[in-house]
């Protein structure tokens, strides 16, 4: 059973529209390349489309019914997009869910320090990366500062055409004999993927004073940012590929980014919300987490009670505020878990299974299940609930195919399925194929992104 590349399905004028959408999600990853960034950006789009902060109505003692439309940020870091449907949500809601993290660099809490003449910035990677894919490459400095007047200060140096970028430098060939002999996962050590910043020094006050590069380094944060040393222990700065998202292949069919792992399936998920009617049967939700490449933890990964809480606050905003009420609506709900597969290499072909794997060009991936060895960890979805998955999607005329993360045994992948399953859900993992997942700058088709597009917004109409 072989399913089919979706290019034939469009004419010129439909290849337009795939291709005007990309322009729009290129710009986003472009825009967007830390959970924060991500969240505003969204924010500033759904607010553009009429979507009010539950916060404002909740603090304003409001209600909601049929039609409206809320978000609600957790922390500037993930959101969540209700559209509250004429059905009354304790009979479910069809629900989106994707994370906005990605794997990178994080500067640790004190990182600057200066060795041999250069300022360096000491960092801890976040999430599965392969280390030596990180270095001798344009690097850009995103995030915030947090001051401890309440200030908070945002940094993003190395994305415009006149900013300087940073590096994470490498050994020379000419004296890495013994550095060649290691293995790949040890050849780069963790502790040795900190940034080259600077390299001039700044002159003492005093004639007798050492010239630090250190302090220069620290005079310029100063001056441009307002930001002393100590202001590090409260920042949260991420080290990201410097550069814009770019077109791939000389047909422009494809995307290189950083991020894609799991923007390219937020970018259409939350956009899915801005296609529908003004009036829907089922209430519909897009839930965007952060922490997901690290276990889900924390108060903005999906193991957080945000969620279950804030649809606790939306129901009694309906005036239903029994103590089932919670259970009841996610138990009746069903869910695509909006993140990536990994897409076929023919280089790496050995790691593929062939027959039940996920194709760059033939449309939104279904995983029934991800997890590790005999599926650990995994969500395993219903079969019947597939089932109505394949029929929205083929009724949509939506291309989609089913894919497993590589052979058995070869490796292991999750998501945030098994999290939502078990408030008792249907939910199966859907979204986009990518090449070369978690590498500083991944792959995805145009054609996949925009499938994941119209199989989003089927799956939220159309799901009973």
């Amino acid at each position: 059973m072989e399913r089919k590349f979706a290019w034939d399905k469009y004419d010129e004028n439909d290849l337009k529209k795939i291709y005007a959408f990309n322009e729009e999600y290129k710009t986003f990853l472009t825009n967007c390349k830390t959970e924060r960034e991500c969240n505003d950006y969204a924010i500033a789009e759904i607010e553009k489309a009429g979507y009010k902060n539950l916060e404002d109505i909740i603090k304003a003692g409001g209600s909601l019914k049929a039609g409206d439309r809320v978000y609600r940020s957790n922390r500037g870091k993930g959101l969540v997009m209700f559209q509250i449907g004429t059905d009354p949500l304790e009979n479910g809601a069809n629900i989106l869910g994707a994370h906005i993290d990605s794997p990178r660099l994080d500067l640790k809490q004190n990182p600057v320090y200066e060795d041999g003449g250069f300022c360096l910035l000491d960092t801890h990677y976040y999430g599965g990366i392969k280390k030596y894919q990180w270095v001798n490459r344009p690097l850009a400095l995103h995030g915030v500062v947090a001051k401890k007047d309440g200030t908070v200060v945002q940094i993003n140096i190395g994305e415009k055409d006149d900013d300087p970028v940073f590096a994470v430098m490498d050994l020379l060939i000419h004296l890495s004999a013994k550095q060649m002999d290691k293995k790949a996962s040890t050849v780069i050590e963790g502790e040795k993927l900190d940034v080259l910043v600077g390299s001039q020094p700044l002159k003492g006050e005093k004639e007798d004073d050492e010239p630090s590069v250190k302090d220069m380094f620290l005079k310029l944060l100063k001056e441009t940012y307002g930001i002393e040393e100590e202001d590090f222990l409260s920042a949260e700065i991420e080290v990201v590929p410097a550069g814009k998202a770019r077109d791939m292949g000389l047909d422009r069919s494809m995307i290189l980014s950083h991020g894609h792992d799991d923007r390219v399936c937020a970018f259409p998920s939350y956009r899915a919300m801005l296609e529908l009617p003004e009036s829907v049967e089922r209430t519909c939700i897009c839930l965007l987490v952060d922490k997901e490449e690290i276990g889900s933890m924390g108060a903005t990964g999906m193991q957080s009670h945000f969620f279950e809480e804030t649809v606790g606050e939306v129901l009694e905003a309906l005036g239903v505020n029994h103590m089932t009420a919670v259970a009841r609506t996610l138990r009746n709900s069903t869910m695509l878990s909006s993140d990536v597969s990994a897409g076929f290499d023919p280089l790496y072909p050995e790691v593929m299974d062939k027959n039940n794997c996920a194709y760059l060009g033939k449309g939104l991936v279904l995983n029934k299940y991800t997890g590790a060895r005999g599926k650990s960890g995994s969500n395993d979805a219903n079969a019947e609930y597939i089932a109505k998955v394949r029929r929205v999607f083929d009724d949509a005329n939506v291309y989609f195919q089913t894919a497993e993360l590589g052979k058995v045994d070869e490796g292991s992948g999750g998501t945030i399925a098994y999290i939502m399953a078990n408030y008792g859900m249907d939910v199966i993992d859907s979204g986009v194929a990518v090449l070369g997942m978690h590498a500083p700058n991944e792959v995805v088709s145009k054609l996949d992104v925009y499938e994941a597009l119209l199989g989003y917004i089927a799956f939220l109409k159309n799901m009973r």
